[in-house]
């Protein structure tokens, strides 16, 4: 996917950026936490796949995309996929083109609009929304969320990363980390996958428990 940004670049999102790296914005607070003596960060409101699609269904218009959208998130970004109609074509014609063009006058077409709703869904979830469309075979990602990820490492642990960096795979510790990562959501998904299904069921379970009593 390619990326670049639309949301991000909008006035009220750098007043918004503004606001937070000040300590005014979503995600800063007071009381003590990992941020330092004094402060803490505010949780994301919690929330489901099904209750974000419904949200965005209802906010989105119906003649946007040619089916529902679909949602995935964290505690840091909803990542809104809408799939375009395939264009019309006449035999010969580039299919990869056509879908290309599609997606580039769309983007360009409900640039405001996706800003308004991106707007109203952070302050209401308090997450970064990011929007990604699809038609045929292309796929864009018009904003995507880069998030810092703090950590402590061991010196064999950071000597993993140094020797990616010594054989050009990374060029920082922090690329090094996160291909890591990569490389993990990539060959262990089916381990990830059970991981998430039985933490989804332990909620289930904890949510069925005894109600509390007055």
């Amino acid at each position: 996917m390619t990326r670049s940004n639309d949301i991000h670049n909008h006035p009220h999102a750098r007043k918004l950026a503004a606001a937070m790296a000040a300590g005014r914005g979503p995600g800063s607070g007071r009381g003590r936490g990992p941020r330092g003596r004094g402060r803490r960060q505010v949780e994301p409101t919690p929330t489901t796949t099904e209750e974000l699609s419904a949200w965005f269904a209802g906010n989105l218009p119906d003649d946007w995309f040619a089916e529902p959208v679909s949602v995935v998130f964290d505690r840091d970004e909803i990542i809104v996929t809408g799939t375009l109609a395939v264009p019309k074509l006449n035999d010969g014609d580039d299919v990869a083109v056509a879908a290309g063009a599609r997606i580039a006058a769309f983007r360009e077409d409900t640039r405001e609009h996706r800003i308004s709703i991106a707007e109203r869904a952070e302050a209401h979830w308090l997450r970064k929304v990011s929007w990604a469309v699809r038609c045929g075979e292309e796929d864009r990602i018009f904003t995507s969320a880069s998030v810092p990820v703090m950590t402590r490492l061991h010196l064999e642990d950071r000597a993993v990363l140094d020797t990616l960096i010594d054989a050009g795979v990374a060029r920082s510790r922090s690329e090094a980390l996160a291909w890591c990562v990569r490389l993990v959501s990539e060959n262990e998904s089916d381990w990830i996958d059970r991981l998430r299904a039985a933490m989804t069921d332990l909620e289930a379970v904890r949510d069925e428990g005894p109600a509390s009593r007055d």
